[in-house]
C-alpha cells in the first residue's frame, strides 16, 4: 500500500466497520498517520469466551509515523485493547481525565500480560485544541451511556474529518454533558468533507429516549416491586444508570449493594473526576443476607450472561455472599447486543428456573440506548453539514441502512469494511487498496464456565 501524500486525507478501519465492538480506526495524510479508539469484543465458542482485539500490524509497521492514539470514551468496545496492543505501537495515548482514570486502573491490573513500564498516557484539555504533526484535534462533547464521551474533528491541511465516536442527542443526560450544537455549528463553517459516524441504531426510526424519562419508568417499576429483592443489572460503565439506581434505592428506602469488579472500576474513577458521591446507604455484599427482602438492591454486572460474571455466579447458585430466589425480581437495564443471545437465554432461564422475575428491555421500559436513531443522524448533518457519510460503528445491515438515510438527504456515501483504504481527500469516499487486519485473542482474558463451589455451609439468610 502506497502511503499518503501532502494532498490526501486517508480513512482505515481496522475494527468497528461491519461488527459492533473492537472498534479501531487510522487517518493518514502526508505520510503521517493518526489512530482514534482501541477497543475490544467477544466471541463464543463451546462455552468459553474469547475476548478479541484487532490485529494492529499494520499500525506497528508505521509506529515511527503515529502521531498518537485518542480515545473517544471510555467503553471496551473503544480503548479495552489499548493496554494490550501499546506494546506494538509505543505512541503516546490521549484520553479525557475519566477515560485516563479508567486506563490506569487497567494497566495497573495487567499483570504481566504487556509490557506497560512506560506507558505514555495523557489527559487532553478537551477546551484546547491538540496538535499531532499534521492533525489538529478539537474535542465535541457528546452525550452518550458514559461520561465525556467525545467526538472529534480531525482537521489537516487539505481537509476536515468530523469523526462522531458514540452519541446520542439526549436533552437530559442526568450525568455528563449535553451535544455540543453550538460547537457543531461552528465546525460546519470550516467545511467538513465527511463524517465517519455511528451507526448502530440507524435501523431505528425513532430517536433514543432519555436517560431521565427512564428514570421515571424504574422508579415506578420498583416501587411496584414490594416485598421481594431486587436486582439490577447494567454496564458498569454506564455512570448516568449507576447514579439513577442509586437515587431510586434510596427514595425507596432500598440499600444498594453494588457487586462486579468493573462496576466498582468504574465508579473509583468516576468519583475520582467528580462524577457520584459517596453513598451513605451502600452496604457491603456480605451483609446482603442480614437484611429483609424489601430493604435491599443489588446493582451488578453480568448483563450479557458473561461466564463468572456476579449475575452469572447468581444465577448459577455459586455466589459465596449473594441468593436469589423465588419473589426476587431481575431487571436487565441494557441492551442485548447481537451475537450474544444465546448467553443471555441461558442466563434468564436460570433465574426464572429459580422462580425469579425476569425483566429486559422484551419486557418493559428497562433501558435507553446511548445511539442515534435515525432522526437523531439527520438532525446532526443538518447542523454539522458534512460533505459526504463514511458509516462506521455497526453490522453491515446498520451501516446500509446509514448510507440509505445519508442519500436520501443527498449526501454522498461509502460503506467502509475493516481493512478498507478510504481516500476523503481528493473525494468523493472512495476504496483504494485493502490491507492487513483481522482478530487476535487477548492474553488471558478467555474464561468459561467455572466449577461449582460446595454452598451446604453458607450461614443461613
Amino acid at each position: 500500500m502506497r502511503e499518503p501524500g501532502p494532498g490526501e486525507l486517508f480513512f482505515v478501519p481496522l475494527g468497528g466497520s461491519g461488527e459492533i465492538g473492537m472498534n479501531l480506526n487510522l487517518y493518514g495524510h502526508d505520510g503521517r498517520w493518526l489512530m482514534i479508539d482501541c477497543g475490544i469484543t467477544f466471541e463464543q465458542d463451546g462455552g468459553i469466551t474469547h475476548v478479541l482485539m484487532p490485529n494492529v500490524r499494520f499500525a506497528h509497521k508505521r509506529r515511527k509515523q503515529l502521531e498518537g492514539l485518542v480515545i473517544t470514551h471510555a467503553h471496551e468496545d473503544h480503548l479495552g485493547a489499548v493496554v494490550h496492543a501499546w506494546d506494538k505501537l509505543r505512541c503516546p495515548v490521549y484520553a479525557t481525565p475519566f477515560a485516563a482514570a479508567i486506563l490506569r486502573r487497567k494497566v495497573a491490573e495487567a499483570g504481566g500480560h504487556t509490557d506497560l513500564d512506560d506507558f505514555d498516557l495523557r489527559v487532553v484539555d478537551r477546551d484546547a485544541p491538540l496538535s499531532l504533526g499534521p492533525f489538529t484535534l478539537r474535542f465535541i462533547d457528546v452525550t452518550h451511556s458514559t461520561v465525556e464521551s467525545q467526538a472529534i474533528l480531525v482537521s489537516t491541511p487539505v481537509g476536515t474529518v468530523l469523526h462522531t465516536g458514540d452519541f446520542k442527542l439526549d436533552p437530559t443526560p442526568l450525568v455528563g454533558a449535553k451535544t455540543d450544537f453550538e460547537a457543531l455549528a461552528e465546525a460546519a463553517q470550516g467545511d467538513i468533507v465527511a463524517a465517519v459516524s455511528d451507526s448502530t441504531n440507524a435501523t431505528k426510526e425513532t430517536s433514543s429516549r432519555s436517560e431521565a424519562e427512564l428514570r421515571d419508568a424504574l422508579v415506578q417499576r420498583l416501587e411496584a416491586a414490594k416485598s421481594g429483592r431486587v436486582a439490577v443489572a447494567s454496564f458498569s460503565s454506564n455512570i448516568a444508570r449507576i447514579d439513577t439506581l442509586v437515587k431510586i434505592a434510596q427514595q425507596l428506602d432500598r440499600h444498594p449493594v453494588v457487586l462486579g469488579r468493573s462496576m466498582h472500576r468504574m465508579i473509583g474513577a468516576a468519583r475520582a473526576c467528580d462524577y457520584l458521591p459517596t453513598w451513605d446507604t451502600e452496604i457491603d455484599m456480605r451483609d446482603f443476607g442480614y437484611l429483609p427482602p424489601d430493604k435491599l438492591m443489588l446493582i451488578c454486572t453480568g448483563t450479557q450472561g458473561e461466564p463468572g460474571s456476579a449475575m452469572d455466579r447468581i444465577a448459577r447458585g455459586d455466589h459465596r455472599d449473594i441468593t436469589l430466589e423465588r419473589g426476587d425480581q431481575v431487571i436487565f437495564s441494557s441492551k442485548i447486543i447481537p451475537g450474544n443471545e444465546d448467553n443471555i437465554a441461558r442466563l434468564h432461564g436460570q433465574l426464572r428456573g429459580r422462580g425469579v422475575e425476569v425483566v429486559s428491555e422484551k419486557e418493559g421500559f428497562v433501558h435507553v440506548s446511548g445511539h442515534p436513531g435515525r432522526p437523531e443522524l439527520q438532525r446532526l448533518y443538518e447542523v454539522a453539514r458534512p460533505r459526504a457519510i463514511v458509516p462506521v460503528h455497526g453490522e453491515q445491515r446498520h451501516m446500509t441502512a446509514h448510507a440509505e438515510l445519508a442519500e436520501s438527504l443527498g449526501l454522498p456515501t461509502m460503506v467502509p469494511f475493516n481493512g478498507a483504504v478510504v481516500q476523503l481527500v481528493p473525494g468523493p469516499p472512495t476504496v483504494l487498496d485493502t490491507v492487513e487486519h483481522g482478530r487476535l485473542r487477548v492474553p488471558g482474558r478467555d474464561s468459561g464456565p467455572r466449577p461449582r463451589r460446595d454452598t451446604s455451609r453458607r450461614r443461613r439468610r
